[in-house]
């Protein structure tokens, strides 16, 4: 059975009580039908569009910070940054600039290693580089003047102990009369003449019984130019020194010895203020050396730029060192040296029996030796100064 009327559709038949049912509810006017389909808005004003909507309510929004990128923390860590990198890059150029030689060689019967460090530095005669004009400054002499060869004009032991006695700067006389290995007995200075660094280590080793860890030698003009890159060395001269054979003066009192005054200072022994010859030259050498070392390690010297790059790139023309040694190594010597001045190194020669200093003491030498060797304390009959 199907209806009509407003509703339509096909519906399934009704029961009798379903028929019923609808027959007793009344049916909804075309009104209240035209309401149910309709919808009805909600309540209230209709809605404003967004583009009609007064602006007396809106607030300003502050504007968002843009975030530094490098603010002065940043800038402050890249610069250091960029200067640690800038000494490392210098540090490597530097050591691998540095002048090497294979000075330290086993060989049998070679002193065994004992307490402590031992540095064998060399000052050369070498003219190497020098300009005639140079050479004229420095009051070196030419090579042929010289007889020709390289010599040593200056030969030391720095020992450098394991525990808390005082470092040494030991100097070796450079007319000691020593055994030189496959040459017979001879100047000890000579050994450098005959067979380089390497033989003059082995001529000490054997002589001195003493091995050598290191390995460190300088020219005449690395000397000088070591000195004037840190703005001359200043020191006290008791009494006026002339050498007539350099032709050079120092006067007496407190003064900063340039480069070419310094090498004179090191190098006299021609003077009326050098009556032990050269005893009293290398008792001036060991307080150049104290004086040096001292003045490198003020912040005078380490803070100020005009003098610690100058200091640092004159070095690799200056140094000749062992093909195993490298550049902090020397530093870490320079430092333990740096107490000469004030009594915290003790600086002697080799005992000897007279001022010609040709023969060494055998029993008062002896005693040094052995006491370097083990880091003992050295007595104070052997020391001579």
């Amino acid at each position: 059975m199907s209806y009509g009327g407003d509703y339509g559709g096909s519906r399934r038949p009704r029961g009798p009580r379903e028929h019923q049912r609808a027959q007793m509810m009344p049916l909804p006017s075309q009104e209240q039908r035209a309401t149910r389909q309709m919808p009805q808005p909600p309540a209230g004003p209709p809605p404003v569009p967004p583009s009609q909507q007064p602006y007396d309510d809106w607030q300003p929004q502050p504007p968002r910070r843009r975030k530094r990128r490098f603010g002065p923390g940043k800038i402050l860590l890249t610069l250091v940054i960029l200067f640690v990198v800038f000494l490392a890059g210098m540090w490597i150029y530097l050591d691998s600039s540095i002048n090497r030689v294979e000075a330290l060689a086993d060989y049998n019967g070679r002193p065994a290693a004992a307490s402590g460090t031992n540095w064998l530095i060399v000052g050369s005669d070498s003219r190497d580089g020098l300009t005639p004009e140079q050479e004229q400054q420095l009051a070196t002499g030419d090579s042929a003047a010289a007889g020709g060869g390289s010599r040593t004009d200056t030969i030391m032991v720095a020992h450098l102990p394991d525990n808390d006695t005082k470092p040494t700067l030991l100097s070796l006389p450079r007319d000691s009369q020593v055994a030189i290995p496959g040459h017979g007995r001879g100047k000890i200075n000579s050994a450098f003449s005959i067979g380089g660094p390497q033989l003059l280590v082995k001529t000490v080793e054997q002589a001195t019984g003493l091995r050598m860890d290191h390995y460190a030698e300088i020219g005449f003009g690395g000397f000088a130019n070591i000195v004037d890159a840190i703005g001359g060395v200043d020191m006290c001269i008791d009494k006026q020194m002339h050498d007539d054979f350099t032709n050079i003066t120092i006067p007496a009192g407190c003064q900063t010895l340039d480069g070419a005054h310094a090498l004179g200072f090191v190098r006299m022994r021609h003077s009326d203020a050098t009556p032990r010859s050269d005893l009293d030259r290398v008792e001036n050498q060991r307080k150049f050396i104290g004086a040096l070392v001292s003045q490198i390690a003020t912040p005078g010297t380490l803070l100020n730029p005009f003098h610690f790059f100058p200091l640092l790139s004159s070095a690799p023309d200056a140094l000749t060192m062992d093909s195993g040694d490298h550049l902090q190594n020397m530093l870490a010597m320079a430092w333990s040296m740096r107490g000469i001045s004030d009594g915290g190194v003790i600086t002697t020669t080799v005992p000897v029996t007279s001022a010609s200093a040709e023969n060494w003491d055998k029993a008062k030498s002896k005693q040094l030796f052995d006491a370097l060797r083990g880091d003992a304390q050295i007595p104070d009959s052997v020391i001579m100064n």
